[in-house]
């Protein structure tokens, strides 16, 4: 017997837990980073880039913005994550579960240092950012 209530207006029927549409674990390994721990990465990173601000840049207007950029772009390239993602045990990748790639972490980063992507989420927890640079944001 199938039912016969209407679908919301995405068209998708609601997810029991963030992630659960894309096929994750609900919990632990491979599961969504929920928000409080990515925002204490992003914390992390902020006062990491500050922290080389404030030594060698301090005065230039752009400085902490450049070395943000530098620093997640690189870092999420190279390793997954930046600084905070990795202490927090988070790691960037593609919705297949793959690497990232090289694109996909400049688009994010732009579009996060823009803030207004950042801070609207999806059922899946996933900010703008991440769904336009086809990424998420899970736990290692």
């Amino acid at each position: 017997m199938t039912s016969s209530a209407p679908l919301p207006p995405g068209g998708a029927a609601p997810s029991d837990w963030p992630g659960e549409r894309l096929g994750l674990n609900r919990e632990g390994h491979g599961s969504i980073a929920r928000p409080g721990r990515r925002i204490a990465a992003l914390l992390i990173d902020f006062a990491l880039c500050y922290v080389i601000y404030f030594a060698f840049f301090f005065g230039s207007d752009w400085a902490s913005l450049l070395i943000f950029l530098v620093e997640q772009i690189v870092l999420l390239i190279l390793l997954g994550g930046g600084v905070g993602h990795l202490l927090l045990g988070l790691r960037l990748v593609r919705l297949d579960g793959s690497w990232a790639g090289r694109w996909r972490p400049i688009l994010r980063t732009v579009l996060l240092v823009l803030i207004i992507p950042a801070v609207i989420w999806d059922s899946d927890q996933r900010g703008l950012h991440d769904v336009f640079a086809g990424t998420m944001l899970i736990k290692r």
